[in-house]
């Protein structure tokens, strides 16, 4: 199959159909990742309501952790948690803090480094 020239490339950024966008994996950006203390979070939902790659997994009216495929780590869900039950953690750290998958801290833990 031959290569396409120049002219049947389709324009870059350009958007050919909506609602692709969880067809692309951009997590791989990420420098840091949210880990969140569910011991701390009140299930406010602001971090899923402003979160602008919809990464955020809600179960019921609870927060649920983070979809880490699609997650930039950009850090809006830190900055907005009135109890700052959120914490960004170096990708290169991220073994080092007990949290789950979905990047929800064991609660067992969270408690007792809470007393």
């Amino acid at each position: 199959m031959p290569e396409k020239g120049w002219r049947e490339l389709p324009i870059g950024g350009k958007i050919l159909q909506g609602g692709n966008s969880v067809e692309y994996e951009t997590g791989s950006w990420r420098t840091y990742r949210p880990v969140v203390d569910k011991a701390k979070c009140i299930n406010c939902m602001r971090c899923w309501l402003l979160c602008p790659d919809s990464a955020i997994y809600a179960e019921g009216e609870e927060m649920a952790g983070y979809d880490y495929m699609h997650c930039k780590g950009c850090g809006i869900c830190e900055e907005i948690c009135p109890v700052d039950a959120i914490e960004m953690v170096l990708e290169s750290e991220k073994d080092k803090i007990p949290a789950d998958e979905r990047g929800v801290k064991a609660i067992e833990e969270a408690r007792e480094k809470a007393k």
